[in-house]
């Protein structure tokens, strides 16, 4: 039986999908890294982890020599090097489509949080100081009618626009690959980032993370934006610049955002917390126990077939 390390966290009823199927050893990390006990992992085939452990080439280099592959419990993969590992012959695995339905009832959740100004709203109901309703009260912005614009049109991306579309809501996406804008049944293509910007009401960041969509949103792009305009982020942190989404936000440049990934998480930049016009999320985007369940059924199924000769559809490298 081959033997597989779990180094993050696991719920009892999630750890069986690995202790049924392997050799399943706990080598939970504790703040340290995974060069730091490369030693402990010797004689393990493949590691299981979740950001933001990070396997990069300090580590392929000084790697187990009976390391096979690395599974990691996440769809994102930007902290992983994936040509280091293809160098070293480690085979990569992810958790692609098992989450989509999960982090796109985040967005939902994220874009409405925001818009009916819910920080400010449960602040009030909870130091009891509310007193009572009145005309004026807390006055949001509804979604129907408005315009979506999502920023990575992959599965979560559309996922988000199927559910946008039930509130009424037209769908706008952006893809400079493309050589002509078209509007198809999925929604209105953009090649021009301005343009795109300029056209929405809400901005939905769910691209992954890599060198051409990294700090995307900064503070050129926030300053064509509507002063109306939401922006909600279940994609990184990294996706956008916080230093300009912050001034923008506080100087109500734009309407209000939703954010459940952060810049060097957990150490949040501070000055969030003092913008009562963000939504803030701690990074639940996946956090169902349907997704988790799946995900590690996942990451067990292609080491199985890894391991059998085969080629698992979830391998990235």
């Amino acid at each position: 039986m081959k033997r597989i390390a779990v180094t993050c966290e696991l719920p009892p009823e999630i750890m069986k999908e690995f202790v049924t199927n392997f050799d399943t050893v706990e080598c939970p990390l504790r703040g340290a890294s995974l060069l730091d006990v490369s030693k402990a992992l010797e004689g393990c085939d493949a590691i299981v982890l979740a950001p933001p452990t990070r396997a990069d080439r300090s580590f392929f280099d000084a790697r187990p020599k009976s390391l096979k592959a690395i599974a990691t419990y996440s769809v994102g993969h930007d902290h992983l090097d994936l040509d280091a590992a293809k160098r070293a012959r480690i085979a990569v695995l992810h958790t692609p489509d098992v989450l989509t339905d999960a982090v796109a009832d985040t967005a939902i959740l994220l874009m409405l949080g925001a818009a009916r100004r819910v920080t400010e709203s449960a602040a009030l109901i909870r130091s009891r100081a509310w007193q009572g309703w009145t005309p004026t009260q807390l006055l949001g912005v509804g979604l129907s009618g408005r315009s979506l614009g999502v920023f990575g049109f992959g599965r979560i991306g559309r996922a988000i626009a199927t559910r946008a579309k039930a509130f009424g809501m037209s769908i706008h996406y952006y893809d400079d690959r493309k050589r002509s804008p078209q509007a198809d049944d999925a929604g209105q293509l953009h090649i021009d980032a301005d343009e795109f910007l300029s056209a929405i009401d809400v901005l939905v960041l769910a691209s992954p993370l890599n060198d051409q969509t990294r700090y995307f949103l900064d503070a050129t792009k926030l300053r064509v934006m509507k002063s109306s305009t939401i922006v909600v982020n279940i994609g990184r942190g990294d996706l956008l610049v916080d230093d300009d989404l912050i001034a923008a936000l506080g100087e109500n440049r734009i309407f209000g955002a939703g954010l459940d990934v952060f810049s060097n998480e957990p150490n949040i930049d501070p000055r969030y917390f003092a913008l009562p016009n963000v939504f803030m999320l701690p990074h639940i985007g996946s956090s169902t126990v349907d997704a988790r369940l799946l995900m590690a059924r996942a990451l067990a199924n292609g080491l199985k077939i890894l391991f059998e000769g085969g080629a698992p559809t979830n391998r990235l490298a």
